[in-house]
C-alpha cells in the first residue's frame, strides 16, 4: 500500500495536481493527511457532501481554524461558513441585506479608479510583486470602502490574513508561527470590536452601520456574529480575490497568447475567470464533519471523521471537465464548485466576480505581456487557501 498522500507536505503545495489526479484513480474518497482525513477527490460526490449540512457539517471548519494551540475560540467560528441550519439561515438572511446589487454597483466607479492607479505604477514600475502591486490593494479597497475602515493599512490586512490562512497550515512544533498566528488573533478582535463600538456612537453610510441595523423581525446580530462577518469579509475578501488575480496573472504567464486575445474581446474577461477559478480554485478545499455514521461512494465514514472536499480535486473531474489539466478558454461547463455549492456558496461571489472583471479589464488593456521573474514561487501552507505569497512579474506595455 502506497503512503498516504500529506496535503501539508512541501511537494503537494508546490504540485497538488498530479496527487490529486492519482487519488481520483483511487476512487471518490481516499484517506490522506494530515490526521486521516477523508480526501472527497470527484465533482458528484464533491457537490453531495456540500448540499448535504445534516449529513455533513460545517463544524468541519473548526478544526482548520481553530486548534487547540490557539488557546481560544477562533471569533471567524461565529461566522456563515463555520454554522449549519437553522443558525446559518438566520446569519445569511442578516448579512445578505447588506449586499444586495445595487450596494455592489455603487462600487463600480471606485474599482475602475483604483485599477487604473495599480496599472499606472506597475507600467513606470515594470518589475514588481504582483500580489503586492495590485492582487492585495484590489480587494482592500474595496473592503475599505464597504466597511468604512479610513485607517485600514494593506500591508497589516495582507498579513493579517496571511496568518490567518496559516493557521491551517501549522506544523507541530512551529511554535514561533503558533505564536503570531495567536497574536494576530487577538488584533483582529480588538480592532473589529473597536470599529463597532465606533459605529454605535457615530454611525456612517457603511456596511458595518447598517449590519449594527439589520433585522429580520425581531432578530439582529449579536457582537461574535459581528466580529465574525467582519474577520470573513476581511480574510476570505482579500485572500479569494487576491488569489485570483495572482492566478490571473500566472495564466498570463504560463499562456502569453491570452493578453492579447482579451484585449481584442474584453467580452472574453468574465470566461477567463471562470477557467482560471476552475483551473486552480483560490479556495482548494473545504472541510466537514460526519454527523453519523455515514457511507459515501462504498467507503463506511464513522460519525466525527472529517471529510475534505478538494475543490481543485473536482475542478478537473473529467466526467464534468474533459482535459482537465488544459487551460481552455472556450469552455463551456458551469459546474465549477470554486465559490462553494449549496446553502454556503459564497455571498461574495458576485462581488468577487466584479473586482476581477474591472481589474483585468483595465490591466489587459495596456499591458501586452506579463513575464515572470522567478524560477520557484512560494506557496501559503493552508489546507483550504491555495496561492503564491508572491509573483515577482515584469510587466510590457501594450
Amino acid at each position: 500500500m502506497s503512503p498516504r498522500i500529506n496535503f501539508l507536505s512541501r511537494e503537494y503545495l508546490e504540485n497538488p495536481h498530479p496527487h490529486l489526479a492519482e487519488l481520483r484513480r483511487q476512487g471518490p474518497v481516499v484517506q490522506v493527511d494530515p490526521g486521516g482525513m477523508w480526501a472527497v477527490t470527484h465533482h458528484d460526490e464533491a457537490q453531495y457532501v456540500l448540499k448535504s449540512p445534516q449529513l455533513f457539517s460545517s463544524s468541519g471548519m473548526r478544526f482548520a481554524f481553530s486548534p487547540e494551540w490557539l488557546g481560544r475560540v477562533n471569533p471567524l467560528s461565529y461566522s456563515m461558513p463555520f454554522l449549519d441550519p437553522p443558525q446559518h439561515g438566520r446569519l445569511r438572511a442578516l448579512v445578505t441585506q447588506a449586499f444586495t446589487p445595487k450596494a455592489l454597483a455603487r462600487l463600480e466607479f471606485h474599482l475602475h479608479a483604483t485599477a487604473r492607479t495599480c496599472v499606472d505604477d506597475m507600467l513606470e514600475k515594470r518589475q514588481v510583486d504582483f500580489v503586492d502591486a495590485l492582487s492585495t490593494p484590489i480587494p482592500a479597497s474595496v473592503i475599505a470602502h464597504l466597511l468604512g475602515l479610513d485607517d485600514l493599512r494593506y500591508a497589516q490586512l495582507r498579513q493579517w490574513t496571511a496568518d490567518i490562512a496559516a493557521i491551517s497550515g501549522v506544523q507541530p512544533g512551529d511554535t514561533a508561527q503558533m505564536a503570531r498566528c495567536r497574536a494576530t488573533v487577538d488584533a483582529m478582535d480588538g480592532y473589529s470590536r473597536q470599529v463597532l463600538a465606533d459605529r454605535r456612537r457615530e454611525p456612517r453610510e457603511d456596511m458595518v452601520s447598517d449590519l449594527l441595523q439589520a433585522r429580520v423581525g425581531t432578530e439582529a446580530l449579536t457582537d461574535d456574529e459581528l466580529v465574525g462577518f467582519f474577520l470573513a469579509l476581511l480574510v476570505a475578501g482579500l485572500e479569494t480575490t487576491g488569489t485570483l488575480l495572482t492566478h490571473c496573472a500566472r495564466m498570463f504567464a504560463m499562456q502569453p497568447e491570452l493578453l492579447p486575445r482579451l484585449r481584442a474581446t474584453p467580452t472574453l474577461v468574465p470566461r477567463f475567470i471562470d477557467e482560471t477559478l476552475r483551473y486552480e480554485s483560490p479556495v482548494q478545499s473545504i472541510v466537514r464533519t460526519c454527523t453519523e455514521d455515514a457511507t459515501l461512494a462504498g467507503v463506511a465514514l464513522p460519525r466525527g471523521a472529517l471529510v475534505l472536499v478538494s475543490l481543485l480535486s473536482a475542478s478537473r473531474d473529467a466526467k464534468y471537465f474533459p482535459d482537465g489539466d488544459q487551460f481552455i478558454l472556450e469552455r463551456e461547463s458551469q459546474q465549477n464548485l470554486s465559490f462553494g455549492h449549496g446553502i454556503h456558496f459564497c455571498l461574495g461571489a458576485r462581488l468577487a466576480r466584479m473586482e476581477a472583471r474591472i481589474a483585468l479589464e483595465e490591466f489587459v488593456s495596456r499591458v501586452g505581456r506579463v513575464e515572470l521573474r522567478t524560477e520557484r514561487l512560494d506557496w501559503m501552507p493552508s489546507l483550504l487557501l491555495r496561492g503564491p505569497t508572491t509573483l515577482p512579474v515584469e510587466l510590457l506595455p501594450a
